[in-house]
């Protein structure tokens, strides 16, 4: 048996185009998917991903398709799912750890990356340091240094839109008239990690998430701009394929019970009914 955990995100720092493509540096937050795999039946109601990705690992190293009928997974995760929260990158990653140790094999985290976008486009949230990645095909991973401490207001809507039909909505005009703002996002993140600064990660988060309006736009925006102004938050980021809204803040320095009074204020509770504090964590994936 074998027992492995990744954390959610909580959308992404930033998505766009950037070096030439689409690509994204997710936000890991401290809520996770905890997944056991053990010898054992499959159950009726497992996720067919988490499946599939023991059957390609089963392919991976070479062992006979049968033995994926003595393989049980057991999922345990309260992360919501099609909200842009990579709660299916979560499990999937998760689920490739544990049966990698179940089987007494390692994987590296480039693998691991390869595995899980050759299932579907995938979060960076698999890596332990913040990276911007090609979430398509792994073809880009440059990792950044340390990140700066903060933590998330993260805003949940009723809202849930899947990956899979995310990438069906043309967006690539969008995409292109976005590049110039991704490019400076895409600076102020390295140099938010550099200097440890969290303000300049805000700055990045926000202009990814301005640039996201012509692609997936959220309700009432600039009621959001401008409660992050009032209230001298870091930045507001935004799941660039889902309705889940992050206000970057630090709880031991800004007031979250007034900053949950203000969002009632502007009536911005009715789009984002549900608030959750978690911290930034590192990402990556931990066996247990």
């Amino acid at each position: 048996m074998a027992v492995a955990q990744c954390p959610a995100s909580c959308g992404e720092l930033i998505q766009g185009w950037i070096l030439g493509s689409e690509k994204l540096v997710s936000c890991p937050v401290e809520w996770y998917s905890t997944v056991e795999v053990s010898s054992g039946s499959p159950q009726e109601d497992e996720r067919p991903l988490s499946r599939a990705m023991v059957d390609m690992l089963l392919q991976h190293w070479q062992y006979p398709a049968h033995f994926s009928q003595d393989i049980r997974i057991d999922i345990h995760s309260t992360i919501p799912i099609a909200k842009g929260m990579a709660s299916s990158t979560a499990d999937i990653a998760a689920t490739a750890i544990a049966t990698a140790h179940h089987l007494g094999h390692q994987l590296d985290e480039a693998t691991l990356a390869q595995l899980c976008v050759s299932l579907e486009p995938t979060d960076s949230t698999v890596f332990r340091q913040l990276t911007l990645f090609d979430h398509n095909d792994a073809s880009t991973q440059i990792a950044c240094v340390a990140q700066p401490q903060l933590d998330l207001l993260v805003l949940e809507s009723p809202e849930t839109l899947r990956t899979a039909d995310y990438h069906r909505i043309p967006r690539h005009a969008g995409l292109q008239a976005g590049a110039p703002a991704l490019k400076r996002a895409w600076e102020k993140v390295q140099e938010a990690c550099i200097s440890q600064n969290p303000y300049r990660m805000g700055e990045a988060a926000t202009l990814s998430a301005i640039a996201s309006q012509m692609l997936l736009p959220k309700p009432d925006f600039d009621s959001l701009l401008s409660l992050v102004e009032e209230c001298d938050l870091y930045g507001v980021n935004v799941a660039h394929s889902g309705s889940v809204v992050g206000l970057m803040l630090d709880r031991t320095r800004h007031d979250v019970d007034y900053i949950k009074w203000m969002l009632a204020q502007k009536q911005l509770t009715k789009h984002w009914p549900e608030q959750h504090l978690l911290r930034m964590v590192s990402g990556g994936v931990e066996l247990q």
